[in-house]
Protein backbone atom coordinates (compact mmCIF):
# COMPACT_ATOMS: atom_id res chain seq x y z
CA UNK A 1 0.00 0.00 0.00
CA UNK A 2 1.11 3.52 -0.81
CA UNK A 3 0.15 6.62 1.16
CA UNK A 4 -0.97 9.70 -0.77
CA UNK A 5 -0.19 12.65 1.46
CA UNK A 6 0.84 16.28 1.82
CA UNK A 7 4.12 16.79 3.67
CA UNK A 8 4.13 19.57 6.24
CA UNK A 9 6.06 22.77 5.62
CA UNK A 10 9.52 22.83 7.21
CA UNK A 11 8.68 24.91 10.29
CA UNK A 12 5.62 22.83 11.19
CA UNK A 13 7.45 19.55 10.50
CA UNK A 14 10.30 20.53 12.81
CA UNK A 15 7.85 21.42 15.58
CA UNK A 16 6.00 18.10 15.22
CA UNK A 17 9.23 16.09 15.15
CA UNK A 18 10.47 17.79 18.34
CA UNK A 19 7.22 16.82 20.04
CA UNK A 20 7.44 13.24 18.75
CA UNK A 21 11.03 13.00 19.97
CA UNK A 22 9.96 14.20 23.41
CA UNK A 23 7.40 11.36 23.57
CA UNK A 24 10.22 8.92 22.93
CA UNK A 25 12.31 10.50 25.69
CA UNK A 26 9.46 10.60 28.22
CA UNK A 27 7.58 7.39 27.40
CA UNK A 28 9.67 5.35 24.96
CA UNK A 29 7.16 5.84 22.13
CA UNK A 30 8.97 5.80 18.80
CA UNK A 31 7.00 3.70 16.30
CA UNK A 32 5.55 6.80 14.66
CA UNK A 33 9.10 7.71 13.63
CA UNK A 34 8.93 4.97 11.02
CA UNK A 35 7.54 7.80 8.89
CA UNK A 36 10.16 10.53 9.36
CA UNK A 37 8.20 13.19 7.47
CA UNK A 38 5.11 14.53 9.29
CA UNK A 39 2.20 14.62 6.87
CA UNK A 40 -1.54 14.60 6.25
CA UNK A 41 -2.80 11.41 4.59
CA UNK A 42 -5.54 11.57 1.96
CA UNK A 43 -5.62 7.94 0.93
CA UNK A 44 -3.92 4.57 1.37
CA UNK A 45 -3.99 2.68 -1.89
CA UNK A 46 -2.65 -0.27 -3.78
CA UNK A 47 -2.28 0.65 -7.44
CA UNK A 48 -1.91 -1.23 -10.71
CA UNK A 49 0.76 1.05 -12.12
CA UNK A 50 2.85 3.47 -10.08
CA UNK A 51 3.79 5.56 -13.12
CA UNK A 52 0.12 6.20 -13.87
CA UNK A 53 -0.49 7.26 -10.26
CA UNK A 54 2.41 9.69 -10.44
CA UNK A 55 1.05 11.20 -13.65
CA UNK A 56 -2.46 11.90 -12.33
CA UNK A 57 -1.13 13.33 -9.05
CA UNK A 58 1.34 15.50 -10.97
CA UNK A 59 -1.59 16.87 -12.98
CA UNK A 60 -3.56 17.66 -9.81
CA UNK A 61 -0.56 19.42 -8.27
CA UNK A 62 0.04 21.52 -11.39
CA UNK A 63 -3.46 22.99 -11.18
CA UNK A 64 -3.64 23.45 -7.38
CA UNK A 65 -2.72 26.64 -5.57
CA UNK A 66 -1.03 26.47 -2.14
CA UNK A 67 -3.43 27.10 0.73
CA UNK A 68 -3.49 27.26 4.51
CA UNK A 69 -4.95 24.62 6.83
CA UNK A 70 -5.35 24.84 10.61
CA UNK A 71 -5.08 22.37 13.47
CA UNK A 72 -6.48 22.46 16.97
CA UNK A 73 -6.59 20.21 20.03
CA UNK A 74 -5.77 16.51 20.36
CA UNK A 75 -7.58 13.36 19.35
CA UNK A 76 -7.43 9.62 20.05
CA UNK A 77 -8.39 6.63 17.91
CA UNK A 78 -9.12 4.03 20.63
CA UNK A 79 -7.99 0.41 20.60
CA UNK A 80 -5.31 -1.91 22.02
CA UNK A 81 -2.72 0.54 20.64
CA UNK A 82 -4.43 3.95 20.71
CA UNK A 83 -3.43 6.46 18.06
CA UNK A 84 -2.78 9.95 19.41
CA UNK A 85 -3.06 12.69 16.84
CA UNK A 86 -3.57 16.39 16.12
CA UNK A 87 -6.80 16.97 14.15
CA UNK A 88 -6.59 19.08 10.99
CA UNK A 89 -9.72 21.15 10.46
CA UNK A 90 -11.53 20.33 7.23
CA UNK A 91 -11.94 23.36 5.00
CA UNK A 92 -13.26 23.95 1.48
CA UNK A 93 -9.71 23.89 0.07
CA UNK A 94 -8.77 20.70 1.91
CA UNK A 95 -12.02 18.95 1.00
CA UNK A 96 -11.65 19.94 -2.64
CA UNK A 97 -8.10 18.59 -2.79
CA UNK A 98 -9.15 15.33 -1.13
CA UNK A 99 -12.03 14.98 -3.59
CA UNK A 100 -9.78 15.56 -6.59
CA UNK A 101 -7.24 13.01 -5.36
CA UNK A 102 -9.93 10.36 -4.88
CA UNK A 103 -11.47 11.17 -8.25
CA UNK A 104 -8.28 10.66 -10.25
CA UNK A 105 -6.99 7.64 -8.31
CA UNK A 106 -10.15 5.50 -8.22
CA UNK A 107 -9.59 4.03 -11.72
CA UNK A 108 -6.03 3.08 -10.76
CA UNK A 109 -6.60 1.49 -7.36
CA UNK A 110 -6.69 -2.24 -6.70
CA UNK A 111 -7.69 -1.54 -3.09
CA UNK A 112 -8.01 1.37 -0.68
CA UNK A 113 -8.60 1.83 3.03
CA UNK A 114 -12.16 2.35 4.26
CA UNK A 115 -11.33 5.59 6.06
CA UNK A 116 -10.37 7.50 2.88
CA UNK A 117 -13.97 8.10 1.78
CA UNK A 118 -15.28 11.67 2.02
CA UNK A 119 -17.74 10.79 4.80
CA UNK A 120 -15.16 9.00 6.98
CA UNK A 121 -11.97 10.93 6.25
CA UNK A 122 -10.49 12.67 9.29
CA UNK A 123 -7.31 14.54 8.35
CA UNK A 124 -4.76 14.45 11.15
CA UNK A 125 -1.09 14.44 12.12
CA UNK A 126 -0.09 11.33 14.08
CA UNK A 127 1.99 11.77 17.25
CA UNK A 128 1.99 8.18 18.54
CA UNK A 129 0.74 4.83 17.25
CA UNK A 130 1.41 1.06 17.31
CA UNK A 131 3.52 1.08 20.50
CA UNK A 132 1.00 2.86 22.72
CA UNK A 133 -1.14 1.12 25.35
CA UNK A 134 -4.36 2.08 27.13
CA UNK A 135 -2.32 2.33 30.35
CA UNK A 136 0.02 4.89 28.78
CA UNK A 137 -2.78 6.94 27.29
CA UNK A 138 -3.55 8.93 30.45
CA UNK A 139 0.04 9.95 31.28
CA UNK A 140 0.81 10.78 27.63
CA UNK A 141 -2.28 12.96 27.26
CA UNK A 142 -1.46 14.69 30.53
CA UNK A 143 2.04 15.42 29.23
CA UNK A 144 0.73 16.68 25.88
CA UNK A 145 -1.80 18.86 27.67
CA UNK A 146 1.11 21.16 28.56
CA UNK A 147 1.41 22.12 24.88
CA UNK A 148 -0.83 23.95 22.44
CA UNK A 149 -1.73 22.54 19.06
CA UNK A 150 -3.05 25.50 17.11
CA UNK A 151 -0.88 25.24 14.01
CA UNK A 152 -1.09 27.08 10.71
CA UNK A 153 -0.03 24.71 7.95
CA UNK A 154 0.97 25.66 4.42
CA UNK A 155 -0.33 22.92 2.12
CA UNK A 156 1.78 23.14 -1.03
CA UNK A 157 2.43 19.59 -2.25
CA UNK A 158 1.20 16.07 -2.86
CA UNK A 159 3.62 13.32 -1.86
CA UNK A 160 3.61 9.55 -2.31
CA UNK A 161 5.08 7.57 0.60
CA UNK A 162 6.09 3.93 0.20
CA UNK A 163 7.33 1.31 2.63
CA UNK A 164 11.06 0.54 2.56
CA UNK A 165 11.95 -1.98 5.25
CA UNK A 166 10.57 -0.58 8.50
CA UNK A 167 10.40 2.98 7.17
CA UNK A 168 7.93 4.88 5.03
CA UNK A 169 9.89 7.14 2.72
CA UNK A 170 9.15 9.60 -0.05
CA UNK A 171 8.61 8.01 -3.44
CA UNK A 172 7.74 11.30 -5.14
CA UNK A 173 6.73 14.83 -4.18
CA UNK A 174 4.79 17.18 -6.47
CA UNK A 175 4.80 20.88 -5.62
CA UNK A 176 1.63 22.86 -6.26
CA UNK A 177 1.92 25.09 -9.32
CA UNK A 178 -1.56 26.56 -9.72
CA UNK A 179 -0.39 29.98 -8.53
CA UNK A 180 2.17 30.10 -11.36
CA UNK A 181 -0.66 30.34 -13.87
CA UNK A 182 -2.11 33.53 -12.36
CA UNK A 183 -2.11 36.56 -14.64
CA UNK A 184 0.85 38.84 -13.95
CA UNK A 185 0.15 42.60 -14.22
CA UNK A 186 2.05 44.24 -17.06
CA UNK A 187 4.75 46.73 -16.21
CA UNK A 188 3.21 49.49 -18.30
CA UNK A 189 -0.52 50.11 -18.29
CA UNK A 190 -2.43 51.94 -20.99
CA UNK A 191 -3.00 55.57 -20.03
CA UNK A 192 -6.42 56.66 -18.93
CA UNK A 193 -8.21 59.21 -21.15
CA UNK A 194 -7.11 61.99 -18.83
CA UNK A 195 -3.49 60.82 -18.96
CA UNK A 196 -3.49 60.42 -22.73
CA UNK A 197 -5.29 63.64 -23.76
CA UNK A 198 -3.26 66.83 -23.30
CA UNK A 199 -6.44 68.93 -23.47
CA UNK A 200 -7.63 67.33 -20.24
CA UNK A 201 -4.38 67.92 -18.36
CA UNK A 202 -4.05 70.64 -15.76
CA UNK A 203 -1.25 73.12 -15.72
CA UNK A 204 -0.18 75.16 -12.75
Amino acid sequence: MLAITSLLNTQSAERINRLIKSLETEFGLDDVQATPDPHITYQLAGVRKLSALKQVLRDVARSTRPFVAHTTGLGVFPGPNPVIYIPVLRSDDLNQLHHRILQVTVPLCLRTDKFSGPDCWLPHISLALHDTTPELLGPVMQYLNQHTFNLKLTINNIAILRQEGELFVQEKRFAFEGHKHDLVPTLFERPTPQQGNPELSCEA
